[in-house]
């Protein structure tokens, strides 16, 4: 398989002939679905949402707010305030709905400092004992790979020698209302979940999942912490995965895509009283809230208010399901889809899904397995009908028979 260990973006440029079939289309500024390797081999973008690239490569939009902030100021001292920072915080809790941003910079360091948040705030608003809350995790999840993420992940690859671990959480398998509400006792403060399992292979829980945990937190006054950093910002058709059920979470992570697939931004976003735990002193982030990240981060706010991502994506489910439903075979044994997010189950017998992304690749078309037999699908969220289509027959090629 060609190396991809170089990658030239491209825009306005006719892209031509592929080494296997030719490409439709010509790539527009703006509509940045391909990228070209070192060898000038053309590679359509099917794992957008593992890269965070939900708006496309080098969307002009977000490129002009990074090369304008570039000519100002850049990075500085937490101890300074920069004129990004305030408009960044005020546009991002208004698109979500909530209260106070905290901004960071990894995925997992938005993870971290929810938990945090909702220790803090089980220990002064709740009266939990000293050093004994609890939050509850779902069996599945990926949260990120610090070593108190990883010590509640049910993933041997990702615990195995990283002990000792770090202890207050209990997990619950993942979709189960009913084991959440047995699970809560006098010491929880927070349920941590993912409203769509996305390192897991796309699982999405079952209907209703969201508004029935939502109540279930509010009558035991236990904090809903939604990690969004995969699933937020478009990806699912709707803002927030939680829009799909209009529930609101007590906090919110997001990341990935805030950063428009030019720099690492994430996010913590929640309720006042939740977000007000932490005072002077008590946490903090070297480059969090810098005034390029939020430069970009504000311009990938201003494209989702606009709501015609979210569009996109709702519009293009019924056109990916469709599509991955005529390839249905023994090899493929479950399909799951929301908005341009779809999980493939392939059989064991078939090879895995390493493989056929491996086959992908050499077919111009870049994918990420996941779980060993799940294949993952997710184009930016500007990708034309026709790239989609061009990227299924591609599939349809590798996917074995049986």
């Amino acid at each position: 398989m060609t190396s991809l260990t170089e990658i030239h973006i491209a825009t306005n440029e006719r892209y031509g002939a592929h080494n296997y079939s030719p490409l439709p289309v010509v790539l527009e500024e703006g509509s940045g679905s391909w990228v070209k390797d070192v060898e000038g081999r053309w590679y359509l973008d099917m794992l957008a949402a593992y890269s965070a690239l939900n708006f496309g490569h080098r969307h002009p939009t977000l490129v002009d707010a990074l090369q304008r902030q570039l000519g100002r100021l850049t990075l500085t001292s937490r101890a300074f305030h920069n004129d990004q920072l305030g408009a960044f915080c005020e546009e991002l809790a208004a698109l979500v709905g909530m209260d106070r941003v905290l901004p960071m910079n990894t995925g997992a360091e938005a993870v971290e400092t929810a938990i945090k948040a909702a220790r803090k705030w089980g220990y002064e608003a709740k009266g939990v004992g000293a050093d004994r809350a609890e939050i509850i995790v779902c069996e599945g999840n990926f949260h990120g790979r610090t070593t108190s993420l990883v010590s509640f992940s049910s993933d041997a690859t990702a615990r195995d020698g990283f002990g000792p671990f770090t202890p207050g959480f209990v997990s619950i398998p993942y979709g189960d209302p009913a084991a959440l509400e047995s699970t809560i006792n006098e010491s929880t403060v927070a349920f941590l979940f993912e409203p769509i399992q996305g390192e897991r292979g796309v699982v999405i829980p079952p209907d209703g999942y969201l508004q029935a945990v939502r109540e279930i937190c509010t009558r035991h006054e236990v904090l809903l912490l939604a990690d969004e950093i995969q699933s937020g910002l478009g990806r699912t058709g709707t803002t927030l995965a939680c829009d799909h059920e209009g529930v609101l979470p007590d906090v919110l992570m997001l990341g990935k895509a805030l950063g428009g697939g030019l720099l690492p931004v994430s996010a913590v976003v929640g309720r006042a009283d939740v977000m007000g735990v932490f005072g002077p002193g008590t946490h903090g982030s070297t480059f969090g809230g810098n005034p390029l990240a939020c430069a970009v981060a504000r311009a990938v706010i201003g494209l989702l208010a606009e709501g015609d991502v979210q569009a996109r994506a709702l519009g293009g489910e019924a056109r990916l399901v469709q599509a991955l439903e005529n390839l249905r075979c023994a090899a493929i044994t479950d399909i799951r889809c929301k908005g341009l997010w779809a999980g493939l189950d392939i059989h064991p017998d078939a090879g895995g899904a390493r493989a056929i992304c491996e086959d992908l690749a050499g077919h111009g078309v870049l994918t990420k397995e996941t779980q060993v037999n799940t294949l993952r699908l997710a184009p930016p969220l500007v990708t034309s009908d026709e790239d989609l289509d061009w990227a299924m027959g591609q599939l349809d090629a590798v996917i074995p028979d049986a």
